[in-house]
C-alpha cells in the first residue's frame, strides 16, 4: 500500500480482509528465550576465561602449562554449569511469575468482564482509536474468553500467553554458548602452546567477531561492536594477568 491510498476498515468484512502478503520484513526472535542467554553465554565464556587463563599465566613461571590447562578446563566447566543454572532459574521464575499475573487476569475477566472490557476499551482509545470504535473492539475481543485474557494480557503488561520464554531452552543455550566462548582461550594450550601469546590473539580474534556478530541483531556498526567488546575484554583480562602477576610474586 502506498502513501497515496488509505485503508477504510469498514470496506471489509470479517471474514475479507486485505491481503497482507507483500509485507515482506521479518522479525528475529526476541522473546523465546534463546537470543539474550547465547549471546551472554558467549561473551562472558570467552571474557571470563580468557581473563582467568591470563590470570593463572602471570602467577605461574616455567614451561609447565599444566595448571594453565587445569583451571581453563575447571572455568569452563564451573562457568557453564553456572549460567546454566542461574538462567533456568530466572528464565523459570520470570515465566511464573507471568502465568501468575495471567490467572489474575483470567479470574477478574470471569467476574468483573464488564469493566475489564470498558478498561481495554479505554486502552485503544489512549492508542488513537475513537471511543465508539474502541467499544466495538473490545467487545469483539472478549468474545472469546481465552483471546481476551492474551490480549489483556498483551496490553496490560506486555507478556504473550503462548510465547511465554523456556527455561529449558534458555538454560541449554547459555550452557552451550559459554562453553563455546570459553574454549577459545583455552584452545591454543590444548593443542600445544607452551605461551600465553597465541592465547591472547585467538581471544582477541573471538572477542571482535562476537562483538561484531552481536550487531547483526542490534543494528549497531558491525566495526564499534567488535572494537567495543575487544576492549572491555582486552583490559578485563591485561587487569588479571597484573594481578596474577602481583599475587604470583608474592607467593615465590
Amino acid at each position: 500500500m502506498n502513501n497515496s491510498e488509505s485503508f477504510d476498515p469498514e470496506a471489509f468484512g470479517h471474514d475479507d480482509l486485505p491481503d497482507a502478503s507483500d509485507v515482506t520484513h521479518e522479525h528475529p526472535d526476541v522473546t523465546g528465550g534463546w537470543l539474550r542467554p547465547a549471546v551472554f553465554g558467549a561473551m562472558d565464556g570467552l571474557v571470563s576465561n580468557f581473563a582467568l587463563i591470563a590470570g593463572v599465566a602471570g602467577g605461574t613461571s616455567g614451561s609447565d602449562t599444566s595448571p594453565i590447562v587445569l583451571a581453563g578446563l575447571a572455568g569452563l566447566a564451573a562457568g557453564a554449569f553456572s549460567m546454566a543454572a542461574g538462567e533456568y532459574t530466572s528464565v523459570a521464575s520470570q515465566s511464573e511469575f507471568a502465568e501468575a499475573q495471567i490467572e489474575i487476569e483470567r479470574d477478574e475477566i470471569a467476574h468483573n468482564e464488564a469493566g475489564e472490557m470498558r478498561e481495554l476499551a479505554a486502552t485503544y482509545v489512549a492508542r488513537g482509536m475513537s471511543q465508539s470504535v474502541a467499544l466495538q473492539a473490545a467487545a469483539e475481543v472478549h468474545q472469546d474468553t481465552e483471546n481476551a485474557v492474551r490480549v489483556h494480557a498483551r496490553e496490560e503488561f506486555g507478556v504473550v500467553a503462548d510465547e511465554l520464554a523456556s527455561p529449558t531452552l534458555a538454560a541449554g543455550s547459555s550452557f552451550v554458548a559459554f562453553a563455546l566462548g570459553a574454549l577459545i582461550p583455552l584452545l591454543p594450550y590444548l593443542l600445544g602452546a607452551s605461551q600465553l601469546l597465541p592465547a591472547v590473539l585467538l581471544s582477541m580474534v573471538g572477542l571482535f567477531a562476537c562483538g561484531a556478530a552481536v550487531t547483526t541483531v542490534t543494528q549497531r556498526s558491525w566495526m564499534f561492536g567488535g572494537a567495543r567488546q575487544l576492549v572491555l575484554g582486552g583490559v578485563s583480562a591485561g587487569l588479571t594477568y597484573l594481578i596474577g602477576s602481583a599475587v604470583g610474586m608474592g607467593l615465590s
